[in-house]
């Protein structure tokens, strides 16, 4: 499960399970907005771990819920690229051995997506917004994320 901020493409919140139901869910959408501002909607699918029990949960948090139409991803295209994303640059290349260990997968691509993967939408900068490195800071290194499946580039002193 993934919650994603439009605005900045943020994921706000990301949880795994091999078997989802209704509580688990509605769990999920308290644990994302314990403590962060509360968004205003929330688009969603009609998939059956949406069920009563989560809607009481949204609707007790304050969020109105903006179903998509049936199969139509692309009325909630944010976060259909999010997840394509995360398939083709990193489930793709990782054979993932348990809920414990994509777990530690996603959290390190999440901590990547956030800070180093560019984004067209957020004229190529990152989710959390990076500083301008001119040359006279140093040399261009290359640093690991997601186990070495990327790599982030940054200005060092020598």
């Amino acid at each position: 499960m993934i919650i994603l901020a439009h605005d900045h493409r943020k994921i706000v919140h990301f949880n795994v399970t091999e078997h989802p139901t209704v509580e688990w869910t509605g769990q999920q959408i308290v644990e994302a907005f314990c403590e962060d501002k509360v968004p205003r909607f929330l688009i969603r699918d009609r998939d059956a771990v949406y069920g009563l029990a989560f809607q009481e949960r949204v609707k007790a948090l304050g969020i109105e819920e903006v179903v998509i139409a049936p199969r139509s991803p692309w009325q909630n295209p944010y976060s259909e690229r999010v997840i394509g994303s995360l398939r083709r640059e990193c489930l793709d290349y990782v054979v993932v051995l348990g809920e414990r260990h994509l777990r530690r997968i996603m959290r390190l691509y999440v901590s990547y997506y956030h800070g180093a993967r560019t984004h067209l939408a957020l004229e190529k900068d990152t989710p959390e917004p990076r500083s301008v490195q001119p040359p006279q800071m140093g040399k261009v290194i290359e640093i690991p994320e997601v186990g070495g499946l990327h790599h982030r580039y940054e200005r060092r002193a020598a």
